[in-house]
């Protein structure tokens, strides 16, 4: 199992995944290589909650252009996590 640091690398916040913490939903990037056992064991130690469901997603890197050259952005790895009713992450709050 990982250490929750290295699965977790930072919060979303975005104005559609502030909408979804009215649904008890949190969106975060993690590691590309976790799966979503590690993502709801990580979540679940480091903000003391109960997850209820994970979702994620593979976002592809974009072409970007600075003058002449072409490149990209990143990969990255999305997860959105369902949390019981009542459980708030409080990084969310006040944003």
């Amino acid at each position: 199992m990982r250490n929750p640091y290295d699965v977790l690398i930072k919060p979303v916040i975005t104005e559609k995944s502030m909408d979804l913490t009215a649904e008890n939903k949190f969106t975060f990037v993690v590691n590309p290589a976790a799966n979503k056992i590690e993502i709801k064991h990580a979540v679940e130690q480091l903000f003391k909650v109960k997850v209820l469901d994970v979702w994620t997603l593979n976002v592809k890197g974009k072409k970007k252009r600075m003058g002449k050259y072409v490149g990209r952005t990143s990969d990255k790895k999305k997860a959105i996590v369902k949390l019981r009713d009542g459980d708030k992450i409080e990084i969310f709050e006040g944003v």
